[in-house]
């Protein structure tokens, strides 16, 4: 993995992806004790950074792989990511999701034209049911985050970041990155460290689900003990991957991770201050920049507002409990 990876990618998305905002409030400024930017990648296609790596992944393939189709395996971001890039290559697509994955995502990954199927994140191996119906169909596996081109892909949030974190006259800050296997977080620190070195990622995890934290801190791989059971379900991971990881361990400062009623907040906030939505998983990064202003450094922090496929009843229940954040 590389720059130039990254800035292939960049070039394949060049007029498909769409270049996301950098959103600020005062009234986030005013909560964090500093300038507080946010990427709202909840803005992107599909409503998260994965359409990003799905793009990159599948407009790499060679003609003969994408008639034969992809295959994917998401709670949901990822799977849209890659459905929606599948329809539009006109290539065959089946997405194995977990079966507590959000409905709303459930339906709109088949409303993009994917085969879903179904298994039990609990009891079942997803990597071994995925290989599996690769093998069957001749479909080509694309990894949601430990992938060269899926991790290249999702670089190019870091490019934009860069960019744009210029143009305010931020250079340098903490960019803190809802981190699941590690995908949007290596490649975000690879394009910052080639075209912004003065700022930093940071992956941040809610509590409970915090692998790569620990696995930054102990210079391991660690594992979850539990891979279900949280309403971050968009991040939740076994462990970080044996491409990312690496690559977070050399460039990315120490993990952080929040509580699910803070990541609740930060939506709340996200909402009644700059009038978007995000799932819990895509707010844990806001959540670390306004309720742990203490493990970050410097005058502004850059949070990645990383998805807003959410419920509604989840969502609700984030309004009625912090409407007033």
């Amino acid at each position: 993995m590389n720059i130039d990876m990254i800035d292939a990618a960049a070039g394949r998305l060049n007029g498909v992806a769409l270049r996301t905002p950098l959103l600020s409030s005062p009234f986030l400024d005013e909560i964090a004790g500093r300038r507080v930017f946010v990427k709202a990648e909840c803005l992107q296609h599909t409503g998260s950074f994965k359409f990003r790596g799905g793009w990159s992944a599948v407009s790499a393939m060679d003609m003969a792989a994408r008639a034969r189709g992809v295959i994917a395996y998401s709670s949901g971001n990822h799977a849209q990511g890659v459905a929606l890039a599948a329809r539009r290559h006109a290539a065959p697509c089946v997405i194995l999701m977990p079966s507590d994955a959000p409905r709303v995502k459930i339906d709109n990954t088949r409303a993009l034209g994917a085969e879903v199927v179904l298994y039990d994140r609990a009891t079942g191996d997803r990597d071994a049911i995925g290989a599996a119906l690769a093998e069957d169909r001749g479909l080509t596996l694309i990894k949601p985050f430990d992938e060269p081109h899926v991790i290249a892909g999702q670089g190019t949030t870091g490019l934009e970041i860069a960019e744009q974190a210029a143009a305010e006259g931020v250079h340098e800050a903490d960019v803190l990155v809802c981190c699941g296997g590690g995908g949007l977080t290596s490649g975000i620190a690879l394009a910052l460290e080639a075209k912004a070195p003065g700022l930093r990622a940071r992956p941040v995890e809610p509590e409970g689900f915090d692998d790569v934290k620990r696995s930054l801190a102990s210079g391991g791989i660690e594992r979850n003990n539990r891979t279900s059971g949280s309403l971050c379900d968009a991040i939740i991971t076994p462990s970080p991957g044996q491409i990312t990881f690496p690559i977070m361990a050399r460039l990315c400062g120490s993990g952080l991770a929040v509580t699910e009623d803070e990541a609740l907040a930060a939506m709340a906030a996200a909402f009644a201050r700059l009038h978007v939505v995000l799932e819990p998983g895509g707010a844990v990064a806001l959540a670390a920049a306004l309720y742990h202003p203490g493990e970050i450094e410097g005058d502004a922090v850059i949070a990645v507002a990383s998805g807003g496929n959410v419920d509604a009843a989840v969502f609700r229940t984030a309004l009625e409990r912090f409407g007033g954040a």
